[in-house]
């Protein structure tokens, strides 16, 4: 059975869609988001602890040894419990210790997470003690459960709370009361079916694909005016994963592409005009998932 694990190996296989000085740049770029306080910064010049993930995450799909020193230092600051971090934060905290080899230390933010376990057995991203989860809070939870080397207690209560975010469509919407699926929340409950349950939904993969842009990339929902780069990695990332790449990848690879911006980072979509750690990493990840898929091959 696949791992989130899986997903920044994944991401390492871009190397194979990049020139060979196109990692470099990449590098230079992730390691210049580093700030004065060892964090990553997100899309200000301040340091962040969700964009020091990415960071981290880049360097590792990149094969770059990690700034563990400058990073352990902003961590330390942030304290042992996590005091005072919201739900995302303390999930990113503890993958953030876990990348550095100290998973022990990550496993006081997984206790202070599990506030936010809700009634239906999932997590909410936002409230604690909720009522009922939402997929992101379901995946950032596995996740950093996964990457700290825990099991993550009753794992198939948390299938069950996202099975009830099913829409229509046959898609899945992040809460509950959305009528139309998006292509991020049904990528991220396909992949928590198959890493908890080896599991493959066919209606999820059809809202899925139902999403692709012929000319490069997937939209956010079907009536969405254009593709964005977040729904273009999770949407190639989970179809490959379930087995079912698009039988040509090239266009995908190429919208990724238009999105390197010359200081060699990823911008989130053609008119956004930031880049950051957080979508440079999506963009190794899609890059990765188009190997193999058609429109690249493996070396």
């Amino acid at each position: 059975m696949k791992r989130p694990t899986d997903m920044v190996q994944t991401a390492a296989r871009a190397a194979i869609w990049m020139q060979s000085d196109g990692a470099a740049v990449i590098e230079r770029f992730v390691l210049g988001q580093l700030t004065t306080d060892g964090g990553f910064r997100g899309r200000s010049a301040a340091s962040d602890l969700y964009y020091t993930v990415f960071g981290l995450a880049c360097l590792a799909a990149l094969r770059c040894a990690l700034p563990a020193a400058p990073v352990r230092r902003y961590l330390d600051a942030l304290g042992d419990e996590g005091e005072g971090l919201d739900f995302v934060h303390l999930a990113s905290g503890a993958r953030c210790w876990a990348a550095l080899g100290e998973s022990a230390r990550g496993r006081a933010l997984l206790r202070r997470m599990e506030t936010h376990r809700a009634a239906d057995g999932g997590y909410h991203h936002l409230e604690a003690r909720a009522a009922r989860g939402t997929v992101y809070g379901a995946f950032l939870a596995y996740l950093a459960y996964d990457e700290v080397g825990d099991g993550m207690p009753e794992p198939q209560t948390l299938l069950a709370s996202i099975g009830s975010l099913r829409t229509a469509d046959g898609g899945y919407a992040n809460a509950a009361d959305v009528a139309m699926g998006t292509t991020t929340a049904t990528a991220a409950a396909l992949l928590l079916q198959q890493w908890i349950s080896g599991a493959v939904e066919t209606a999820a993969i059809d809202a899925v694909q139902a999403c692709e842009c012929p000319a490069g990339g997937y939209l956010a929902f079907k009536s969405a005016p254009g593709p964005d780069l977040l729904s273009t990695a999770t949407a190639l990332h989970a179809l490959r994963e379930a087995g079912r790449a698009p039988a040509s990848t090239e266009p995908h690879a190429e919208f990724v592409a238009s999105l390197w911006d010359d200081n060699g980072g990823f911008r989130g979509h053609p008119a956004d005009p930031t880049t950051d750690c957080e979508y440079t990493f999506y963009a190794l990840l899609a890059l990765g998932a188009c190997v193999g898929g058609g429109g690249g091959s493996e070396q």
